[in-house]
């Protein structure tokens, strides 16, 4: 019995720290530049686990147009963009951020730390909310917490019911 409850323990803390990391926020520091400073050899980015080269980047290109560019309009359509990869953004680890603004400017030709200079909302960055469409990515991650929860459940089912 003590090993079940110990298993059953263990299953909590796995499902409380599934909810617990995803990120709510884009931050700030994805706006600025992490270049390699000194001899750096096996401090290497990891290279970004999402093809941002495949994404379709019209929310942001469609929203978001010049000369006049609106605070209000890019913000939002970066924001719709960009938080379902919030967490791959986030890890500074990776070069995910650098290789994301590189292909929104390249698809918008932004000029260089618009969206910086532009989109800021609080200590943490930017605050990532429901936005009116669902993207795959948040469709998944809602799907994977679904799934964990309803495991969670079952086992507790088990557990104490049979």
């Amino acid at each position: 019995m003590a090993l079940n409850r110990s298993v059953l323990h263990l299953l909590f803390f796995f499902l409380l720290a599934g909810f617990a990391s995803s990120s709510p926020h884009i931050s700030n520091d994805v706006f600025e530049s992490h270049g390699i400073v000194g001899r750096n050899l096996l401090q290497a980015k990891k290279e970004c686990t999402v093809d941002f080269e495949r994404q379709n980047y019209t929310i942001v290109t469609s929203k978001c147009k010049g000369p006049q560019y609106q605070a209000n309009l890019c913000c939002e359509a970066l924001k719709e963009f960009a938080c379902p990869f919030s967490e791959n953004i986030n890890d500074l680890s990776n070069n995910c951020a650098s290789t994301m603004f590189s292909y929104i400017n390249l698809y918008g030709k932004y000029p260089p730390g618009l969206f910086a200079s532009l989109c800021r909302e609080g200590q943490y960055g930017l605050e990532c909310k429901e936005t009116g469409k669902t993207n795959a990515a948040v469709s998944i991650a809602t799907k994977s917490s679904f799934l964990m929860l309803a495991a969670g459940f079952i086992v507790l089912f088990f557990q104490y019911f049979l």
